[in-house]
C-alpha cells in the first residue's frame, strides 16, 4: 500500500498556464511531442477523431495529456496484443507514455526520459494501473 507521503498527485493545468506547459516540459521538442501524443491516440484508438485535451502536472515533476472527454475508449496495440477498454484518463497516460518514449528515442534528451519515468511512477498508482501497464508492455 502507498502512503500519503509517497503518493503522487495530479492537477489539471488551468487555461491561463496552458500556453507554456509543453515548452516547459519538452523544450524545443514541444511541437513534435504534442503531435506524437495525438498521433499515438489515433494509432491506439481507431475511433479517436480529435478534440480538446487537458494537461496535467504531477507532484513528482512529471506530466501528461488526456482528452477532455469522459467515459471509456477501446484501445488496441497490435505489437503486444493489447485489446481492451480503459478510461479516458488512463488512455491519456498511455498515449503520453508512448509519445515520450518515441520522442526520447528521436532526440536522445535525458529530460524526456526522466519525464517518462515520472509519468510511469504515477501510472503504477493509478486506479487503472494494471490496464495501463498491460497496454504499454
Amino acid at each position: 500500500m502507498i502512503d500519503n507521503q509517497t503518493r503522487i498527485s495530479s492537477n489539471v493545468v488551468v487555461d491561463e498556464l496552458r500556453l507554456n506547459f509543453l515548452p516547459h516540459y519538452l523544450g524545443e521538442q514541444y511541437l513534435q511531442g504534442e503531435a506524437l501524443v495525438y498521433g499515438w491516440a489515433r494509432r491506439l484508438c481507431p475511433t479517436y477523431n480529435g478534440g480538446s485535451w487537458d494537461f496535467f502536472q504531477l507532484s513528482n515533476g512529471g506530466f501528461y495529456m488526456a482528452p477532455a472527454d469522459t467515459g471509456r475508449v477501446h484501445v488496441r496495440w497490435h505489437m503486444n496484443g493489447y485489446n481492451d477498454l480503459m478510461g479516458i484518463d488512463a488512455f491519456g497516460i498511455v498515449v503520453t507514455l508512448f509519445a515520450l518514449c518515441h520522442l526520447a528515442e528521436k532526440c536522445g534528451d535525458d529530460r524526456i526520459i526522466d519525464h517518462y519515468h515520472a509519468l510511469r511512477a504515477y501510472a503504477v498508482q493509478h486506479v487503472e494501473a494494471a490496464n495501463i501497464l498491460r497496454a504499454i508492455d
